[in-house]
Order: C-alpha cells, then sequence, then structure tokens
C-alpha cells in the first residue's frame, strides 16, 4: 500500500510517516515506481507506536517495541530490550504518582489549617415567631 492508505488506515498524517521513516521506525522500501510501499506488518508497528504513545512514552521509548515487532515478534513486548522500557517506565510511573500524593497530602493539610483558622460565619437568627407574625398582620 502506499503511504497515503497506510496513513489514512492508521489514523496518522503522511507528514507523521514520513517522520517516523526519518527517525528509523517505519522502514523505507521503495517500489519499482520509486513510490513507499507498506503493508500488513508496518500498519501494526504504528498502532503499537500509537498504543505506547497514548500510555505516555516518547517516541524514542517506542523504538526496542519497534525493532522487536521488525524482528519477527508477533508482540513488540515479547523482547527483553520491550520489557526493560516497561519496567522504567513503571518506576518513573510510580515516581510521578509517589510525588502526587504528597503534593495532594498537603494540599489537604492547607485545607484543614484554612478551614480551622476561618471563624465562622454568624448565624442570621431570625426575630421571635411572635414579631414575625405581628408584622404581616399590619
Amino acid at each position: 500500500m502506499r503511504i497515503g492508505e497506510l496513513a489514512d488506515r492508521a489514523g496518522m498524517t503522511t507528514r507523521t510517516l514520513r517522520y517516523y521513516e526519518s527517525r528509523g521506525l517505519l522502514p523505507a522500501r521503495r517500489g519499482t515506481n520509486g513510490y513507499r510501499d507498506y503493508d500488513e506488518e508496518d500498519l501494526a508497528l504504528l498502532a503499537q507506536i500509537r498504543t505506547l504513545q497514548d500510555f505516555g512514552f516518547d517516541l524514542e521509548e517506542t523504538r526496542p517495541f519497534v525493532e522487536c515487532l521488525r524482528s519477527g515478534h508477533p508482540e513488540g513486548d515479547s523482547c527483553p530490550a520491550s520489557l526493560e522500557v516497561y519496567r522504567k517506565k513503571l518506576a518513573e510511573l510510580d515516581g510521578v504518582i509517589a510525588r502526587l500524593q504528597e503534593v495532594r497530602d498537603q494540599v489537604g493539610a492547607q485545607l484543614v489549617r484554612a478551614e480551622a483558622a476561618v471563624a465562622p460565619e454568624p448565624r442570621c437568627e431570625l426575630a421571635s415567631s411572635s414579631s414575625l407574625s405581628s408584622s404581616y398582620d399590619a
């Protein structure tokens, strides 16, 4: 298939595909007519890249998965280098989660402190019911 069809099927632009090609992530095969030529394996490769990027992986982090697919493995995460990227990403996410928990705890403590410092609003005491009824009677 040509680059336009691949882009349509992958939900990407041809510009993105050319960028991936320049970065060595998408093979640059050319037909006898000089046009880029792609197949279903290239579509699977792009799906792998998109999934990983949706998970927060940067483009360079997808490289071991792409290389794993290109070497003939049915899944991009069935190679040791891919597993190592998963481990690093999990450690990174654990660090972010821990930092977010610290920030949440600090904000919660600030809220408790601020609520304790705020004087309660004065209650609006209604006049006795007899004075209310007499004002309506008039």
